[in-house]
């Protein structure tokens, strides 16, 4: 089924047929796969008496416990952790229901059994990067893939792209939802497009030759990579006369970085580039884009797919869900998913505008909208400045004041201890790259001051250094996201440190590894 026609069927609907809609995939996702393949929800739903036959609204999703990154860790208790969020379909419950009976007498038993197969069986897998813990793997089936397709199309609709447009896909090549959800939108859509893998995979000069070669339309990757792509182009004097627009994701996109990024499109192409983000994450299997939307004016928001999953926002510390339009926490539910399936779950990401369902401004759909800045939890630290107490810093603020920063380019922010010594105090340091005519001292004294007004936060340094330099500070090219945000005090989360390969290994393990303890 091409789920995308459904899609246009869903994005003409008013908010509260959405909601009565969702009300009702919910209900049969929950009690036809959820209760009966998850082994960790049907223990929750258990103890928590929860019968989703009982569902009549979205309000009853609120007696679904929360979800988090936590509940997925693997734990010496129980080392296949993530393999009790897969939906396992039970071959004795399945060949009881009435469905699979009638299907079994009317087209055989190997019918059936290659359905079910490609419904369930898993045969692909993303996981998270391992930054702030270590990383968690997600499978896909047959079915997710097709889910992943149509999502994809969808994201190439909302973000204007077209059937004769050249795509480059910068996205590191790695099992992260970026790069894949790229690759099967541009499959899905019909799209012509190379995948580079970004720095690690080709080097910066390895893609602008491709840039040079295919008559590129549109780039798509992380900012600081395109950032540091167009700057070398733009230095080398390459010209992409094609080059009308940047798609964005893997990082957060402040107006500065549009602005920034905008400028070298116009230095290499002599265009006015259309400049779209995207938002996604491992646990939802799928990504969401803005429309693109005039110079000068606001985003459009998150263009969501209502068919397959539904965000709730919530106040992060009660957790009560908050009426439309109100800042707060993501939280993320599917609602047609196989695989690895976690409901209610609460990304860590913060949305300073809401959920809204009015009609897009500019494409005029009608499907539910995140409308604002998203920022990390995670990248809130707390920080010794003073013999007192510690600090906390909201870094997510820091990274748009750089971003929206004139007269410097890519940058960096290093936390350390005075002399590196444990019991010694913080200290934080910007790195940075001047491309202005403004001299060092007086840009150090702007930032300085820039920095302090918006965080009370003063800087210990300012360092300056040429765009290569920086660009060897940020790991372009060998790190698979360039480390904007280091931390080197000693003890320093897993953010800082190198991922180690046992982690993996341990990740695929714990996901594979049939109940019984053989592999």
């Amino acid at each position: 089924m091409d789920r995308s026609r459904l899609f246009r069927k869903w994005d003409s609907l008013d908010r509260e047929s959405i909601r009565r809609a969702q009300a009702d995939k919910l209900r049969i996702f929950l009690r036809d796969h959820v209760i009966s393949f998850s082994q960790f929800y049907r223990e929750v739903f258990a103890q928590a008496r929860i019968d989703p036959d009982k569902f009549r609204s979205l309000d009853d999703l609120k007696r679904i416990p929360f979800t988090s990154k936590q509940d997925l860790l693997v734990t010496p208790e129980n080392p296949n952790r993530a393999r009790d969020f897969v939906l396992i379909p039970d071959r004795a419950q399945m060949s009881k229901r009435p469905a699979i009976v009638m299907q079994a007498m009317l087209r055989g038993k190997a019918h059936v059994q290659a359905a079910l197969e490609r419904e369930y069986r898993p045969i692909f897998l993303t996981s998270t990067t391992g930054r702030s813990t270590d990383p968690v793997g997600f499978v896909y089936t047959a079915y997710d893939l097709n889910n992943l397709s149509s999502a994809g199309k969808r994201f190439a609709e909302v973000l204007g792209i077209i059937s004769v447009d050249r795509l480059v896909n910068m996205f590191p090549f790695a099992p992260h939802l970026a790069f894949w959800q790229v690759h099967y939108a541009a499959t899905a859509f019909g799209v012509f497009t190379v995948s580079t893998g970004g720095g690690k995979a080709m080097g910066t000069d390895g893609n602008l030759r491709i840039l040079g070669k295919m008559q590129v339309t549109t780039m798509l990757g992380m900012p600081t990579f395109l950032y540091h792509v167009l700057s070398q182009a733009a230095d080398e004097g390459h010209k992409f006369e094609n080059l009308t627009s940047l798609v964005l994701g893997g990082e957060k996109v402040p107006p500065g970085m549009r602005t920034k990024l905008a400028a070298l499109v116009r230095t290499v192409s002599g265009n006015e580039a259309r400049i779209v983000a995207t938002y996604g994450f491992t646990e939802a299997k799928m990504g969401w884009g803005e429309c693109p939307f005039p110079p000068g004016q606001t985003s459009s928001g998150y263009h969501l797919y209502p068919d397959l999953g539904l965000f709730e926002v919530i106040d992060p510390e009660s957790g009560e869900v908050l009426p439309d339009g109100s800042p707060g926490e993501l939280v993320f539910t599917p609602l047609d998913a196989r695989g690895t399936v976690v409901l209610r779950y609460r990304t860590g990401d913060y949305i300073d505008g809401g959920l809204f369902y009015e009609p897009c401004p500019y494409c005029e759909r009608v499907v539910p909208r995140l409308l604002g800045n998203i920022s990390r939890q995670s990248e809130v630290k707390e920080l010794r400045l003073d013999k007192i107490k510690g600090t906390l810093v909201d870094f997510n603020i820091l990274e748009h004041i750089l971003d929206d920063a004139e007269n410097i380019g890519a940058w960096q922010i290093e936390l350390r201890k005075a002399n590196d010594d444990p019991l010694e105090l913080d200290q934080l340091i910007l790195h940075v790259e001047k491309t202005g005519s403004v001299d060092e001292a007086t840009l150090a004294m702007q930032l300085t001051n820039h920095v302090v007004a918006h965080t009370e936060v003063r800087p210990n340094q300012v360092l300056f250094y040429s765009r290569r330099e920086m660009s060897r500070r940020q790991g372009v090219g060998e790190e698979l996201k360039e480390k904007r945000i280091v931390d080197h005090r000693p003890q320093a989360g897993p953010s800082s440190q190198p991922q180690d390969s046992s982690k993996w290994r341990s990740l695929l393990a714990s996901i594979f590894k049939r109940r019984g303890g053989k592999t």
